[in-house]
């Protein structure tokens, strides 16, 4: 059947080849990143809960945790925070703090969403590229048909099977496709929601910070009593 299928057939069906390839490789890259990313997320959750309120020793971590886009909201609010306080006490400014975390989660979740339009792309429109091979194999089929007068169904049969190739190839690509794309805008719905969870979990445990309490300093007026002073003389009365 492949042998005997026209040009107009062979070039849709490497199309599609090509196309299942770039297909599959994003799915397997896409199923290893969310994969290391769910890991990471939960591993840096129980660290910023164990180590809490000691925001700086979870900022020496973050570094481990590059494929959660939790740590990463993590570390530009952590940023802003120190440039506003240097790291102690609360944050001055709330409101700064609440758009770096937008800022950071919505460029967490592009990254995240990278190259799926690629992949929707290739679900919609593989059966079609499937289907105009077909109609184009279908085309040869009966102009052969009408150049040899034969009007029978043996005479016609083998062009539209060879034709119909195409279409069962379109679908071989678009069914991966829909379903990945389908259970990986599921999943980034989920980080989504996990990663506004934890921003306002991030922004509670600012707002609630305890001021750092100043050192107590010695009065100016009050001096250490020299040796052999009397008690009258430590309490001032003797000038």
């Amino acid at each position: 059947m492949m042998s005997n299928i026209g040009p107009v057939a062979i070039a849709v069906l490497v199309l599609l080849a090509i196309a299942s390839l770039y297909s599959w490789t994003i799915i397997l890259s896409k199923m290893s990143l969310f994969g290391k990313a769910t890991k990471e997320s939960r591993r840096f959750i129980r660290a910023f809960r164990k180590a809490s309120p000691h925001l700086n020793e979870i900022s020496l971590i973050t570094g481990d945790y590059k494929s959660s886009p939790i740590a990463q909201v993590f570390e530009d609010v952590y940023e802003t925070y120190k440039r506003q306080t240097g790291g102690i006490g609360p944050p001055r400014n709330l409101g700064t703090l609440e758009r770096s975390a937008l800022t950071a989660a919505s460029t967490a979740i592009t990254d995240m969403e990278r190259r799926m339009t690629w992949l929707a792309t290739i679900a919609s429109a593989s059966p079609f590229v499937g289907l105009f091979g077909t109609v184009m194999g279908v085309v040869d089929a009966f102009h052969g048909l009408g150049t040899e007068g034969a009007a029978t169904l043996r005479a016609v049969a083998p062009g539209i099977s060879e034709a119909l190739i195409t279409t069962a190839a379109g679908l071989f690509v678009a069914v991966p496709a829909v379903v990945a794309y389908n259970q990986f805008t599921a999943r980034i719905r989920v980080f989504a929601s996990a990663v506004d969870d934890f921003s306002r979990e991030l922004l509670n445990m600012l707002e609630e910070m305890p001021a750092s309490a100043p050192a107590q300093r010695t009065p100016a007026t009050a001096q250490i009593p020299e040796p052999g002073f009397s008690r009258e003389a430590q309490r001032g009365l003797y000038k």
